[in-house]
């Protein structure tokens, strides 16, 4: 089988991309309550003086909902997001009450597969040089993007146990990977590097030990990246990928890879880029409904202080209203939320000692003051 072939003209489509938009608000557990309502707050900011137009609906689906009733998703919440939405804002899933976290793999892994959003997309941007813990690195050494394949892999739960509890206890889990799902993604990278006029693509895999699914990475890039000519493309193992992204992130501008590898490289991407709290993510399938989330997790342990950093959920927002189409506004986000690190008007984590609502304050006031950016 020969993957399709692409006309090196056709771009990646967006949702929609006029002046209004639908937009479900699923904020969960923990701190997800307390920064989502932060960035839906800089979003209003961003596009009124647009006069673009955005409708929040807010979904109470949680670790509250799941004791209180014993449902994750309920029945028809896929199809209603896919038809009834544009995009989807998500804070964290994650609650001690919910030890085995069910709630949390049925809403998001579950939307992730059943919208098939196969493009997981974590920028790796660093946005102020003291945020860094690499020596004398600027802002202009740490910019790239990890695409993560997002619907296969180790994620999809396939395995099972075999005389569980006993001393012979087998555990299996099963990495799935198809020629379709690997293609996709693997030309998504290339087609995002073109049409951002990026010049490289790095795939990483571990095709040396798992010698039959990283194989399939092998032989799909090699026929995907003869379409692009003008990228220049090479391939490392994702334990060599780790090390260079440490020792020089110059070199990369786009890393495609698999689930698993891609979950773990964005985390270590976010770290050099002053850690999860300022780190944002999308799940992406072009031209449908797509959800965009903060990597951090739901953080209990410091939710109803009121001060967890929204940064990371407001550039998320930013991610989204790129996806609409709405790109000025989407540059307009992003530099309020430099503008706050320059000013270190920040949540303690950070360095601050602004509270969260305080924050999200500041920045849909200095937002609504940026002029349009050219993008």
């Amino acid at each position: 089988m020969t993957p399709s072939k692409s006309s090196g003209t056709e771009k990646l489509p967006m949702r929609r991309g006029g002046k209004a938009a639908r937009i479900a608000v699923i904020p969960g557990d923990g701190i997800g309550k307390e920064v989502t309502p932060e960035a839906v707050k800089v979003l209003r900011a961003a596009v009124a003086p647009a006069n673009r137009q955005m409708e929040f609906v807010e979904f109470d689906w949680g670790a509250d909902k799941y004791l209180r009733e014993g449902v994750t998703l309920p029945a028809g919440a896929v199809e209603m997001l896919r038809d009834e939405f544009d995009a989807i804002l998500f804070g964290a899933l994650g609650d001690p009450r919910v030890p085995s976290n069910q709630h949390a793999a049925d809403i998001l892994l579950g939307l992730r597969f059943k919208l098939d959003l196969y493009v997981n997309a974590r920028p790796v941007e660093l946005l102020h040089a003291r945020l860094t813990p690499l020596r004398d690195r600027t802002e202009r050494n740490i910019r790239l993007v990890v695409f993560r394949e997002n619907t296969e892999g180790l994620y999809v739960g396939v395995g099972g146990f075999f005389k569980k509890g006993t001393p012979d206890e087998i555990a299996m889990q099963e990495d799935v990977n198809s020629r379709k799902g690997v293609e996709r993604i693997i030309r998504y990278a290339f087609e995002y590097a073109r049409q951002n006029r990026l010049k490289r693509v790095c795939m990483s895999d571990k095709s040396n030990a798992m010698t039959f699914a990283h194989d399939l990475w092998q032989r799909v890039f090699k026929e995907v990246r003869q379409e692009y000519p003008e990228t220049e493309s090479r391939h490392l193992y994702i334990d060599t990928l780790a090390m260079e992204l440490v020792r020089d992130p110059r070199q990369f501008d786009v890393i495609v890879t698999c689930n698993l590898f891609g979950d773990i490289i964005s985390d270590l991407g976010a770290q050099l880029a002053g850690g999860l709290g300022l780190a944002p993510s999308a799940n992406i399938h072009p031209g449908q409904t797509s959800l965009f989330e903060p990597i951090h997790g739901s953080a209990p342990n410091i939710a109803g202080k009121g001060i967890a950093n929204p940064l990371g959920s407001v550039l998320a927002s930013a991610m989204m209203l790129d996806f609409l189409g709405w790109r000025e506004q989407a540059a307009a986000v992003s530099e309020a939320v430099k503008l706050a690190l320059r000013e270190n008007f920040l949540t303690p984590d950070l360095g601050g000692e602004k509270g969260t609502q305080a924050v999200g304050d500041w920045l849909a006031r200095r937002v609504g003051e940026i002029k349009p950016i050219s993008t």
